[in-house]
């Protein structure tokens, strides 16, 4: 078995305006690289639509219906003052998520041992009732709540080392014990959210914030002696990655310092639990990174990892 990559040309499609930092070249640079000979054993699939029961498990009918109304024919519509939608976006969004239900179904049948989702718009600061900082749909909790439901798991986690906390999927998880969520951000930083006294409503939240300029010595002490004995305890059937990338310290939007091997070496840490708990499924899918030479050689070690598990 090897790595699947979920992929659709429409999430490129997705545009904020110029100038955003989330922009389609972030899927282009991604892509160009993993077309490469080093990544010649990923097979390539595409990424289908979510279906509107797929997306209400994690937002109300009336979210999904608010978003998918409010893209416009032509130009674009503000959302907030850092998320916009264009003609496009809501097949992309749909994309998105819809990747990440896509991959689980292909995990969970036996049909690969683990997969990454290229694709944008990000999810994880989506809340149920609320599209916000880049995101639409939390499209890594729409995929964990897809595998809770179709294929009966009694629990899944989900490790987000994005730069920024995601706030929506600890929101989406909050009050459902079976979902554990463990977030390493940079503290302060937007959106204010993660505190450590954050722990949902069974103690399924793990939130460990990050001084600014942490670089690999405190990420790799906070991951031994609080993430991973809370990983090994809770036992999940299946893990999801929020990889962003924008703790580099090539990133403009932050000042963490993490350089490409701590992201190798998380992903390699993760996947030792997951062959531990879940018989290696792990369910991966991009969130930040805006410095696009940090995010090309950052997705690249994390993809080759996922290869050589």
């Amino acid at each position: 078995m090897t790595t699947l990559l979920y992929h659709h040309p429409i999430c490129a499609e997705h545009d904020m305006g110029a100038g955003h930092p989330e922009c389609p070249e972030r899927l282009e640079v991604i892509l160009n690289t993993l077309r490469k000979p080093p990544f010649a054993a990923l097979e390539w699939r595409e990424a289908p639509e979510a279906t509107r029961e797929q997306l209400t498990r994690a937002h109300p009918a009336a979210h999904v219906e608010r978003i998918m109304a409010a893209v416009p024919k032509t130009g674009l519509r503000a959302l907030d003052a850092d998320t916009a939608l264009s003609p496009r976006s809501g097949e992309a969004a749909l994309r998105a998520a819809g990747a990440f239900c896509a991959a689980v179904d292909a995990v969970m049948q036996g049909e690969a041992k683990n997969a990454f989702c290229a694709v944008r718009p990000p999810g994880h600061h989506a809340e149920p009732n609320q599209a916000m900082g880049f995101c639409l749909f939390n499209n890594v909790a729409v995929g964990a709540l897809h595998a809770l439901e179709v294929y009966g798991l009694k629990r899944v986690a989900v490790i987000d080392f994005d730069v920024h906390h995601g706030n929506g999927t600890q929101a989406i998880f909050w009050d459902r014990p079976q979902c554990l969520y463990v977030s390493t951000h940079q503290s302060p930083l937007y959106p204010g959210t993660g505190r450590r006294n954050e722990h949902g409503s069974a103690s399924n939240i793990v939130n460990v914030p990050l001084a600014p300029y942490s670089g690999s010595t405190q990420l790799q002490e906070a991951w031994v002696t609080l993430v991973d004995p809370e990983l090994h305890a809770f036992r999940p059937d299946m893990i999801f990655i929020s990889a962003g990338f924008d703790a580099h310290q090539l990133d403009p939007l932050a000042e963490l310092e993490f350089i490409d091997e701590d992201y190798a070496w998380l992903t390699r840490e993760i996947l030792d639990v997951a062959a531990h708990c879940c018989e290696g499924r792990v369910v991966s899918g991009l969130e930040g990174g805006y410095s696009l030479a940090a995010l090309t050689s950052g997705v690249a070690v994390h993809v080759q990892a996922l290869l050589e598990a």
